[in-house]
């Protein structure tokens, strides 16, 4: 496959022609050929998407809404091209490409949904005869950056929810999913977005930290978005406080399970393999630690592993939501092996599963973790999770609340209020109780605290993100002022 710039709605090459080849992992073949845009590129990008903001800003929100669901309808058109195209890219089981195309879908609809949403207030005053109120307008362009692992919904939520708010975007892509990428702005393009109102880029990862600079450095550029890791969050986050952007950063996890005593456990075990297992457990929400209460662990840790036991490598068997494949990356197996030694050389027990074979590695529980375990805190991203046994619900919160990240999170138990007294008090941008830890829905505000971030993607909490609010006032020319 290949994949080139877009400006201006045109695909081309880099200004000096320049590639990078995304290979596989694992075979290490070419999958893309993609452009590889110098900083020059990068500013063309921007001063392109600040002419067509003065365009598409101004166009009324019921043609921006038609537009972005024409974009739904085509991607659904595309689905099957689509699928493929992220199949190759990110090693993903159809399934998961599929489920992308709807969460896509989804999301496109909902921010066509919003257009008509951005309103400002009028606003009580003890002047007389002045008229005070707020309006929302566009920031201005919009710097999006989204990665590989969902690249649809993902890559698409950087991108509409701008659109719906009157912004232009800039998405520079991830180089592990370029062509998935670019078929996202070219279903914007094909649906009727103004021309440079959606630009993208892609450069090889060398340069990244040059190019992603001169974006937001530009003084067009007013907003950025970054889905990734907490380490790469930080460096965005320490560039657009030098340059005084606005970021709103979705950043990594290790999403608690808490089992209360109470819990149902056969419900309990369903939400934990799908939280677990789904694409390897390379998806930010993935429940990485489970938090049980020791009346009940034995009973759930018994049924998780025999569940999990029985998903073999590309045979979904009794589980046909969840197919465990190979990671994206060999290297990340030997990153997981050394958490695995330590945590077995300080206690920790398997389950079931073991170390992994490269990009290989079976469904892994480990029981018995404790705080002093590197496991215990550092994010896996692959198809490993950890059982941690508590006494009592006070022990659980705490536990739950006992790391740097605060993205995704679940608790289970049959007393309902007990469960959402639970829920409410764990440190999580958003809590499911008796449900899995990932989760999507375009109706809702997603984002995290601590360490995985801020900012709120989804929902109507979106609007604040990527517009101004400003204050503005109707007073008479001949009042009298104050000495």
């Amino acid at each position: 496959m290949r994949s080139q710039i877009l400006i201006d709605n045109v695909a081309r090459d880099a200004s000096d022609s320049q590639t990078f080849d995304h290979k596989d992992p694992v075979s290490g073949e070419t999958v893309t050929t993609m452009a590889a845009a110098t900083v020059e590129d990068a500013i063309e990008a921007v001063e392109s998407a600040q002419r067509a903001f003065a365009t598409w800003s101004q166009t009324g929100p019921s043609q921006r809404r038609d537009i972005l669901l024409k974009a739904a309808d085509i991607l659904e058109a595309r689905a099957e091209e689509f699928t493929k195209t992220m199949s190759a890219e990110v090693s993903a089981a159809d399934g998961w490409s599929h489920f992308n195309v709807f969460l896509t879908t989804q999301c496109l609809r909902q921010a066509a949904s919003l257009t008509s949403r951005i309103m400002g207030d009028t606003i009580p005053t003890d002047r007389p005869g002045v008229f005070s109120m707020t309006v929302r307008q566009a920031a201005g362009v919009v710097l999006s950056m989204a990665p590989w692992n969902a690249p649809g919904v993902l890559g698409m939520r950087s991108l509409a929810y701008p659109l719906a708010c009157g912004n232009a975007v800039v998405f520079r892509a991830s180089e592990a999913s370029p062509r998935t990428h670019q078929m996202l702005v070219e279903i914007l393009h094909e649906a009727g977005v103004t021309p440079g109102a959606v630009n993208f880029l892609t450069n090889n990862p060398a340069d990244a930290d040059e190019v992603v600079e001169a974006l937001i450095a530009h003084p067009a550029v007013r907003r950025v978005n970054f889905t990734g890791s907490t380490h790469v969050g930080r460096i965005i986050a320490e560039k657009c406080g030098r340059y005084l952007k606005k970021p709103l950063l979705e950043l990594g996890g290790k999403a608690p399970f808490v089992v209360l005593d109470d819990a149902d456990i056969d419900g309990a075990v369903d939400a934990a393999v799908f939280g677990s297992f789904m694409f390897q457990g390379q998806i930010c929400m993935s429940t990485e630690r489970f938090v049980v209460d020791d009346k009940v662990a034995d009973e759930f840790v018994a049924k998780f592993g025999e569940r999990a036991a029985a998903l073999n490598h590309g045979v979904p068997k009794n589980d046909p939501s969840v197919i465990v494949g190979p990671m994206f990356k060999p290297a990340s197996g030997e990153r997981i092996n050394a958490l695995i030694d330590d945590a077995l050389a300080k206690g920790a027990t398997v389950v079931t599963g073991g170390k992994a074979d490269g990009a290989q590695l079976a469904p892994t529980i480990l029981d018995n973790v404790t705080s002093d375990m590197d496991i215990y805190d550092q994010e896996t991203f692959g198809p490993i999770t950890i059982v941690v046994r508590v006494s009592g619900v006070e022990e659980a919160i705490n536990t739950a609340n006992d790391t740097e990240y605060g993205l995704a999170a679940a608790v289970h138990g049959r007393d309902i209020k007990r469960a959402m007294d639970a829920a409410l008090r764990i440190e999580a941008g958003h809590v499911h109780v008796n449900g899995a830890t990932v989760q999507n829905d375009a109706n809702a505000p997603f984002g995290g605290m601590k360490a995985s971030g801020y900012g709120k993607f989804d929902g109507e909490a979106v609007i604040d993100e990527f517009t101004e609010l400003k204050w503005v006032t109707i007073e008479s020319s001949d009042q009298q002022y104050p000495i």
